[in-house]
């Protein structure tokens, strides 16, 4: 395939953005930095404080940024009565694996949420910045909250063949993706959350998937394995969607809408047992 260029494909994804509605007014929302320097972005729906959920944006670990996923943390925040501490990591290709991690990593340390969110790549980031923190006997969050998530950087899984054309994530565009990320092939079955030797230890967790989403069988089979080491976890196969859905498809399908309010309440029960 022709590479694409990364400068216009994040201009693209800004101007998407700024098209679509704002999202939720907030009792407070402050840009910020953490850790060295990192850039942050905190949201509160109310005076009082309220349980902290890190989360970590998608876009093939190329694109995205603070604003992107600004509508998404809002209405996070609002619909879940949760505090949201957004999380602009270094982005691929300039910065490969695992420097995104190693920012993820960071802002767990130093906030110290209930739960770590994100959404594909960003789901990704969360569970590998778990398994740091697990592997350094650092604490953890009480919950990963994981929207169509990539967990296996070999896509060997059949949904990659079998779903990655004609839906919204495709194969060649995600084999370039993880080729930023990851550019040696050598390096990808330890960078992959799926293929890690041992998940024994890690959070609870909220494991999203979409029907017709090329990363669904990675992230089926990571809730499956999860669910074998004795963690809690909620996993829902969400029909007739596709990857990204959490990404302003409310505004146009009845049915994203009413897979978001699942994915709300689901958040809201878990952080607020």
């Amino acid at each position: 395939m022709t590479h694409p260029n990364v400068a216009e494909l994040r201009e693209s994804s800004r101007r998407r953005a700024a098209d679509r509605p704002k999202g939720p007014a907030l009792s407070h929302v402050e840009d910020l930095h953490g850790p060295d320097g990192i850039p942050l972005r905190h949201y509160r729906p109310a005076e009082q404080p309220r349980p902290l959920v890190v989360f970590a944006h998608g876009g093939a670990f190329v694109l995205g940024d603070l604003d992107t996923h600004d509508r998404t943390c809002r209405r996070i925040a609002d619909a879940c009565d949760v505090e949201v501490l957004a999380v602009d990591y270094r982005r691929a290709p300039e910065h490969p694996c695992p420097e995104a991690i190693d920012d993820v990593a960071a802002v767990l340390r130093w906030a110290r949420p209930v739960a770590v969110a994100g959404d594909s790549a960003g789901g990704y980031l969360a569970t590998m910045a778990c398994l740091r923190l697990r592997d350094a006997d650092d604490p953890l969050p009480d919950l990963q909250i994981l929207i169509c998530p990539n967990t296996d950087l070999t896509l060997t899984q059949p949904s990659v063949l079998d779903k990655g054309t004609g839906h919204a994530l495709d194969a060649d565009f995600l084999a370039w993706a993880i080729t930023c990320w990851t550019p040696d092939p050598a390096d990808r079955a330890a960078a992959s959350p799926l293929l890690a030797p041992d998940l024994h230890g890690m959070p609870d967790a909220l494991i999203v998937t979409a029907e017709h989403d090329a990363l669904r069988d990675e992230g089926d089979a990571y809730a499956r394995r999860l669910a074998r080491t004795g963690a809690h976890v909620v996993h829902r196969r969400e029909p007739g969607l596709e990857h990204g859905f959490i990404q302003g498809m409310d505004l146009t399908s009845p049915e994203a809408a009413a897979a978001h309010d699942r994915l709300f309440d689901d958040i809201a029960a878990l952080i607020h047992r």
